[in-house]
């Protein structure tokens, strides 16, 4: 079905680019949640990603690898979008706090949603380096170049993405421990 629906869409057909857009509009907000900071601009990163995969559509020599073309699209621009406005984002105030201990079941416990949102909670910076790194399976050397910045900054933001992370659990964990004792 995924093919018939693709090499209609080659056509540049209206009602085929209709039906693939929403075919696949899950999967590309689903990316595009990963890297926003809101519903709102990931809306903005899946809709760009569409029209760059409507312009050059008829460059996906095999339909069977739509879908990881479609992903290296939204990635790219969710990338794009983030150089963009980062000269309206502030400066990010990082704090050292040492690793605290938590119950490993409070990871276990963490819904899609939780996770959703301690990445939304992310400077926006550690957020795209974390999931290019971590979720989309970047180098460190490729996420520098794409984002510009030297390879050593991309791992020491990621390492800071990381411990931020920790402790959005270890408060999670705290939280969910003292609704428990009372």
């Amino acid at each position: 079905m995924e093919k018939d629906l693709i090499l209609k869409a080659k056509s540049r057909d209206p009602r085929s680019l209709e039906r693939l857009y929403k075919h696949f509009y899950g999967y590309a907000m689903s990316i595009a949640l990963r890297y926003s900071a809101n519903r709102e601009e990931a809306c903005e990163i899946v809709n760009d990603s569409f029209m760059k995969a409507f312009d050059k559509i008829d460059q996906v020599a095999n339909e069977d690898s739509f879908k990881g073309w479609l992903r290296r699209i939204l990635v790219n621009t969710s990338v794009d979008y983030y150089r963009k406005n980062l000269k309206h984002s502030g400066a990010i105030d990082i704090d050292r706090v040492d690793a605290e201990t938590y119950h490993p079941n409070v990871i276990d416990e963490l819904s899609k949603e939780d996770i959703l949102n301690m990445l939304r909670e992310l400077p926006e910076v550690l957020r795209v380096i974390f999931n290019m790194y971590e979720i989309e399976g970047y180098k460190h050397d490729e996420i520098a170049a794409a984002l510009q910045i030297p390879s050593s900054t991309c791992r020491t933001y990621l390492a800071r993405a990381k411990e931020k992370l920790r402790e959005k659990i270890t408060a999670l964990n705290y939280t969910r421990n003292e609704g428990a004792v009372r």
